[in-house]
């Protein structure tokens, strides 16, 4: 019996011993690394390293100093997302009307309820227009209302730079968006002195001002953002066909007058003032509900870092949190990650700073530890770990990882969700270990002016990791 006992406690030991040995090693390499690095010479980073299947920490270095996260953030909001809402989660976005109808006119409102839908596409207005089409209506004595009650009026987050727009990955946030928010433009050659020009989805809420010629510069689109003006200018020489995008001033006024202008297209005639803005009252009669499931807001909110997704799942986990409080704020929206913050992950929210969900205010300032705290978090929670986990980016197979880690240890092994803003590049997320331990980092670099020397620094520390045994 003390044979057995005193055998336990030398392969205990020994097994602890072999443990801190590789612990050690890791700590050593990295160590090296940030030493000989250049760039970190003008530069900070914040590291942190934990294995959840030993749970132990394995390296820290400056883990709970506060830095911009920039996208990284996404994994704060996916994880509080899917704790709140839930893997089965769907977006709705409702389309009924009032009154009644006799002949071909309806006598009362056609209504849309907003729902802050980010993936409601030009399909799913097709599918509205010819379900209203398929009631036989020609005419509506009445009015075409948006609800857009489930979040204020301010469609910028804090701290968001005006002169991203009109960029497509800023479009202007409201409960209801049609294709993001955004226009995609075709611009082709056409061999007289104009070019081409197509734009989706087709609205007459834009106007398209054709200033291409027969020579010149490479053409260009774009419009008078400064004046919120939705005149799409296109200019230049179009010596092959091209494409661009740009978002479009009203997210809300894009959508609801889009779905006049191709209800008009179909024979359902709507004037132009007809269109505003209410509350949807109870007693309106259904026509169609075009649903949207979490999983696919999710994958492109963490797969290729679409600030509108995040945003979108920002404030649905915030209206869940808020007991479905109507005309949500940023502001709601922070509180109600401070509360799942300090509740559910158990940390100190008065230490940090959120003001939005997809990192791209410079208002924002976690550590390296809290986003560690999330990540522990989601492993801790099948229901909430795969579906997260099967969302983030794949090194060298797919989203903003596609072009990184794509041969050795890490390629197919890493899963993590990137971060870039003015001066921040950071990674966070998971590698298994040859003895298939799952490993989880925060890699937080500030102040960097080139961000290739970042991506190569986090790298090799992945590299590291996907070596430890």
């Amino acid at each position: 019996m003390k044979r057995t006992i005193l055998r336990t406690f030398l392969l205990l030991t020994l097994f602890f011993l072999c443990v801190l040995s590789h612990s050690q090693t890791i700590a050593h390499r990295i160590d090296s690394l940030i030493n000989n690095s250049s760039f970190l010479k003008t530069s900070e980073v914040g590291i942190l390293v934990y294995d959840l299947t030993s749970k132990q920490e394995l390296y820290r270095y400056q883990a709970e100093k506060l830095y911009r996260p920039a996208s990284v953030e996404k994994v704060i909001t996916s994880v509080t997302a899917l704790s709140v809402l839930g893997k089965d989660y769907q977006i709705k976005t409702g389309l009924s009307y009032s009154g009644y109808i006799e002949g071909d006119t309806l006598y009362g409102d056609i209504y849309v309820k907003g729902d802050f839908d980010p993936e409601f596409m030009q399909d799913d207005m097709e599918s509205m227009v010819n379900a209203i089409s398929n009631m036989g209506i020609h005419g509506v004595k009445g009015r075409l209302i948006g609800d857009v009650s489930m979040m204020d009026s301010v469609y910028w987050g804090p701290g968001w730079a005006w002169d991203d727009t009109p960029d497509t990955f800023q479009p202007y946030l409201s409960p209801l968006m049609l294709n993001r928010g955004c226009v995609n433009i075709s611009i082709l050659p056409s061999g007289g002195n104009k070019a081409k020009v197509e734009i989706k989805p087709e609205s007459d809420f834009y106007t398209i001002d054709n200033r291409t010629s027969s020579n010149g510069s490479n053409v260009s689109a774009t419009r008078n953002w400064l004046y919120n003006d939705n005149t799409i200018n296109i200019s230049g020489f179009a010596r092959h066909k091209s494409s661009a995008a740009i978002n479009i001033f009203d997210s809300k006024g894009f959508f609801m007058h889009t779905l006049r202008f191709q209800l008009q297209g179909k024979g359902v005639f709507i004037p132009k003032d007809s269109v505003m803005y209410d509350n949807i009252p109870e007693n309106t009669k259904g026509i169609i509900t075009v649903y949207r499931d979490i999983d696919e807001v999710l994958k492109r909110a963490l797969k290729e870092s679409d600030n509108l997704s995040a945003e979108s799942l920002f404030f649905h986990a915030t209206k869940e949190i808020s007991n479905g409080k109507k005309y949500l704020s940023h502001k709601d929206g922070q509180s109600a990650i401070y509360k799942f913050m300090k509740t559910d992950i158990g940390f100190d929210n008065r230490k940090y700073r959120i003001v939005d969900g997809c990192g791209v205010s410079d208002y924002n300032y976690v550590s390296p530890e809290l986003i560690m705290g999330y990540l522990k978090y989601a492993f801790s929670s099948p229901l909430i770990f795969h579906p997260f986990y099967d969302s983030l980016p794949i090194a060298g197979i797919d989203g903003t990882l596609q072009y990184r880690m794509g041969k050795g240890k890490t390629f197919r092994n890493v899963r993590a969700k990137t971060g870039t803003l003015t001066g921040v590049c950071s990674l966070a997320g998971y590698v298994t270990s040859p003895v298939k331990h799952t490993i989880a980092f925060v890699i937080i670099n500030q102040n960097v002016l080139k961000y290739v020397s970042a991506r190569k620094f986090q790298d090799e520390i992945c590299n590291i990791l996907a070596s430890y045994n």
